[in-house]
């Protein structure tokens, strides 16, 4: 049995999650807006272990990252991961990545 709390509003909704280097956050951020995504959550984080193994092919990657999430509609990633892909030149190795999950359960989302 569902909870009252929690609306049948999540069957169509995607959880976009963009890691790249630090700096580039406004960029994507931007790329994302223009192309439909309602908001953005952006925030600070580090990554380890990767850094090192590409370091091995000549890459230089930065430790210090930014992390986007973007709740939006199932039919809206068609167009915001591609800006994601683009403004983040993140076909490039060591630029960061992008991946897209389901949303579950949602609280607290106010569809656009």
């Amino acid at each position: 049995m569902q909870n009252d709390n929690f609306k049948n509003l999540s069957q169509d909704l995607k959880l976009i999650t963009c890691v790249i280097q630090r700096g580039k956050g406004d960029k994507l951020t931007k790329a994302a807006i223009d192309a439909g995504a309602g908001g953005v959550t952006a925030f600070f984080a580090r990554g380890i272990g990767v850094r090192d193994r590409l370091g091995l092919l000549g890459l230089a990657i930065v430790p210090e990252k930014e992390v986007l999430l973007i709740v939006c509609h199932s039919h809206e990633v068609e167009r915001i991961l591609p800006a994601l892909v683009k403004a983040g030149d993140l076909n490039t190795p060591g630029h960061g990545i992008a991946y897209v999950t389901p949303i579950d359960q949602v609280v607290g989302y106010i569809p656009t």
